[in-house]
């Protein structure tokens, strides 16, 4: 009697423990900005399900996206490390990390006695693993999730998706005339066109939450259950989704915590909470308020409960975008935006075929074209700057760049002195090219992760001291630049040559030694000296070099075909060489080359003996 006893006493109190766990739905988005929902400020939205959550929930109001587009944050998510920290930054990559040392936050939840679904969106940018096997389930069955309690289920509507802002823009529900436009889109018919028609997709997208949060009431589950709603990243006209300005980052975040649950409310529901909480924060949270395992390599802080913890910047970056070579970090407080652009000469605005396809972009680049624009609505198709400087608060567009503002000094230093700090911490990856450090890891057999945690593969601190010499551009520096083109490390040698590049149209370069550098055992440093040699009328060495590199397929092929099409001055030269070129880069070569003109040529096959 005694041992039935027991035994039921463990399995009663085993259920006990279950349903004290709250379920928690996250319903999540894709690709708007705050800018896009009515409870956000923006008179024009039509949310009424997502501003009536924020009335029975918390309103997040300093909530941003670590990376500005889907794949390297939802990689971010799934592990609750940064995608910059494991290799995992650039779009469409899906580099390899160490499974054995990383688990999915799915997989923590399992282990605490949760049953997780997602419905059903994943690109999580990663190598080695499928997607879909950290999930229980990838369907939303309100029946299922009844008899699994707690549950842990992800529902992301897909119809605020930046590809539904493409097709026609005629003929919308939402009046072109009710929008708001951003200070930086000119105001032209088309643009204004694309705005209602993306708020006529914000509508559905907020119908999908309507729904799920409709079916979770009629299950009975509503008052144990936690709702989390957010996109992934801001969006979703041309310079927000794939930027670090707050068009790109500052995100929509509302939680709504039931009674029985209370102790983990921030403060009294209807509540705007204006902590900042940054995208890597959720993994830790959702786990640490599941009561699951936080390993010690989450990168994050918790922001909900008894065990919250303070942040004081929110970080983010952006790599390559598609087919496009970008290298650029940004730091925040609640207040000020900090940029830094490693790749200032590379410009906001350059073709991407993917965005192109928007009839917003499109129009706006022809109304560049014609001439039509002024210093606001035509800085987006210039070069950039090393650094920015916005007050986001006067300046929530980030039009004026306050970074040679004398009273913001001692601002500017703090905040490139945090992010210096918070590089080192979280063990930036991206402070060489990105297929230099493909290359470096598959040599060393090693993952990316692995490898930028070993100072004598990947020596990041003499990276961010070349780098910083080669932003500052500073002729005093030229000595030291030349002495580090010798140095052994190929990432030290890329700043080199990059310093020298930023320094050339008020310094004059030794270029002999840029001649040198074409033979550099780094594809990347040759093809930067190349770039200096043309602009300093050594058109023939430069040419030659480019091609060189295509005809052999280079691990920098990517690289150089942006690098000719930045210069503007025809493809011509390069045509043939450009043919030649089999490497693929995730298959971003090819669309380059579309880009620029040139079809694809595929290799011949070997007729059979």
């Amino acid at each position: 009697m005694k041992k039935l006893f027991a035994i039921l006493f463990v399995l009663f109190a085993g259920t006990a423990v279950a349903e004290e766990k709250p379920n928690i739905l996250w319903l999540t988005c894709e690709d708007n900005n705050i800018n896009w929902v009515g409870c956000y400020g923006n008179p024009y939205a039509d949310t009424p399900n997502i501003d009536r959550l924020a009335g029975e929930g918390f309103q997040y109001m300093h909530c941003y996206a670590n990376a500005p587009v889907c794949a390297p944050m939802r990689s971010t998510w799934i592990t609750g490390v940064h995608a910059l920290s494991m290799g995992t930054h650039p779009m469409r990559s899906r580099y390899p990390i160490p499974h054995e040392t990383i688990k999915y936050y799915p997989d923590l939840l399992k282990e605490a006695g949760y049953f997780v679904g997602n419905a059903r969106k994943t690109d999580y940018n990663i190598g080695g693993r499928d997607d879909k096997s950290p999930w229980d389930t990838s369907k939303v069955d309100w029946k299922v999730l009844k008899n699994n309690q707690p549950f842990f289920m992800v529902i992301n509507s897909t119809k605020s998706h930046e590809s539904k802002a493409f097709g026609d823009v005629n003929n919308t529900t939402h009046d072109p005339d009710d929008v708001r436009l951003a200070k930086y889109h000119p105001d032209i018919p088309e643009i204004r066109k694309n705005y209602a028609h993306y708020h006529d997709q914000m509508k559905k997208m907020d119908a999908d939450i309507g729904l799920a949060l409709a079916n979770l009431e009629k299950s009975g589950m509503a008052n144990n259950t936690i709702v989390i709603h957010n996109s992934d990243h801001g969006g979703v006209l041309a310079r927000s989704k794939r930027f670090l300005f707050n068009s790109g980052t500052h995100c929509p975040l509302i939680i709504r915590i039931p009674e029985k649950y209370k102790h983990l409310r921030p403060a009294d529901p209807g509540s705007k909470i204006n902590e900042i909480v940054s995208f890597v924060d959720m993994t830790k949270t959702w786990l640490n308020i599941c009561s699951a395992e936080t390993p010690d390599y989450l990168q994050g802080k918790v922001f909900l409960g008894p065990d919250v913890e303070s942040r004081e910047y929110h970080v983010s970056f952006r790599g390559r975008m598609d087919e496009r070579c970008d290298n650029v970090r940004a730091i925040r407080d609640g207040k000020l935006l900090y940029i830094r652009n490693y790749m200032p000469y590379a410009p906001w605005g350059q073709k991407l075929n993917y965005l192109w396809q928007m009839k917003a972009t499109q129009a706006w680049d022809q109304h560049h074209r014609e001439g039509k624009t002024n210093a606001v609505t035509g800085r987006f198709f210039g070069t950039k700057p090393m650094e920015e400087l916005y007050d986001t608060d006067a300046d929530p567009d980030n039009i004026n760049n306050l970074i040679s503002e004398p009273k913001y000094a001692s601002d500017v230093k703090r905040l490139s002195q945090a992010l210096d700090h918070w590089q080192v911490e979280k063990f930036d990856s991206g402070l060489m090219p990105e297929s230099e450090v493909v290359k470096r890891s598959e040599d060393c057999g090693k993952t990316i992760y692995e490898m930028v945690r070993d100072p004598s593969l990947y020596d990041l601190r003499a990276y961010q001291a070349a780098a910083a010499m080669a932003l500052e551009a500073n002729p005093k520096n030229l000595p030291a630049i030349y002495e580090n083109l010798k140095a052994d490390d190929s990432g030290v040698r890329y700043w080199a040559v990059v310093g020298c590049f930023n320094l050339q149209e008020n310094t004059a370069i030794d270029m002999d030694k840029m001649k040198a550098c074409l033979n550099d055992e780094s594809d990347h440093v040759q093809a930067m000296a190349a770039w200096i040699l043309y602009r300093g009328g050594d058109r023939k060495s430069a040419q030659a070099c480019w091609n060189r590199l295509l005809a052999e397929s280079s691990y920098a092929s990517l690289k150089v075909l942006n690098i000719i099409d930045w210069i503007g001055d025809g493809v011509e030269a390069h045509v043939e060489a450009m043919k030649k070129c089999q490497f693929s880069h995730q298959g971003y070569v090819p669309k380059m080359k579309e880009n620029l003109g040139v079809a694809a040529v595929k290799p011949k096959k070997k007729r059979a003996k």
